[in-house]
């Protein structure tokens, strides 16, 4: 595959057999991201779980504090005055039978979806279509509530989705590129005890095995997974086949 002059540039400054602190890490990304657009920064883990167990899935949810500078588009199905209290706490589409046909009928112009309990045996139908993007409403994610206003304010602000996929990976958005150094790697604290939070207790051994950290047209960049407090101090690399296991 052939790269752009900009990529090439931007991977020069990254050496493959090092594993960045996250500040570093964040630093590279920023200087290597394109000007003509806000790319998006992204993190993603290679998690050591079994992915076929479900006692060993990591799926969950957390509120950066900085947001992911991109504005959410929320689905909402709900009648009555919890659509009302939707559409007053910003629900980009509100609705109920007639969303659902747009949905099965392949509309798929929104991010995230809350619905309230009483209209899940309708909206679980969308399953095939919803599962695989990661968007089926969820009560362990808060996506399946009555109080869908809290729900669609919470998106809006800056809450993330997370759960693994079937090769035991997992990635997450944690801002875009004209994000601070600051702001990014304290999104990317937050997100990481939340996942360290989540280890299952049927995993063993090392948790994370490996952490990328990319921008959209960038380079990754191997992190030091190790390093889970004081992110914003300044750390040499270490060699990334001597990263510490975190467990």
């Amino acid at each position: 595959m052939k790269r752009s002059k900009s990529y090439r540039a931007a991977a020069d400054k990254v050496d493959r057999d090092l594993a960045y602190a996250p500040l570093e890490a964040v630093r590279l990304a920023k200087e290597g991201a394109k000007k003509t657009f806000d790319e998006t920064v992204e993190v993603a883990f290679r998690l050591g779980i079994d992915p076929r167990k479900a006692d060993q899935m990591v799926r969950g949810t957390v509120n950066l504090p900085h947001g992911t500078g991109k504005t959410a588009r929320v689905l909402v199905f709900a009648n009555g005055d919890k659509a009302d209290a939707a559409r007053e706490a910003g629900a980009d589409f509100v609705g109920s039978d007639d969303m659902l046909e747009k949905v099965q009928g392949g509309w798929m112009d929104f991010d995230a979806v809350v619905a309230t309990p009483d209209l899940m045996g309708k909206v679980g139908r969308l399953g095939k279509v919803l599962g695989p993007r990661g968007l089926m409403p969820n009560p362990k994610t808060g996506t399946v509530t009555m109080d869908t206003a809290k729900a669609v304010a919470d998106i809006k602000g800056g809450k993330i989705e997370f759960r693994n996929d079937k090769h035991a990976n997992l990635h997450f958005i944690i801002g875009k590129a004209s994000f601070d150094e600051k702001q990014l790697v304290e999104n990317y604290q937050t997100a990481l005890e939340e996942i360290l939070r989540l280890k299952p207790s049927a995993s063993k051994g090392r948790y994370i095995t490996k952490a990328v950290l990319s921008t959209t047209m960038g380079p990754g960049i191997v992190l030091d997974s190790s390093r889970v407090k004081n992110l914003l101090e300044e750390t040499a690399p270490v060699a990334a086949d001597e990263v510490p296991a975190s467990e």
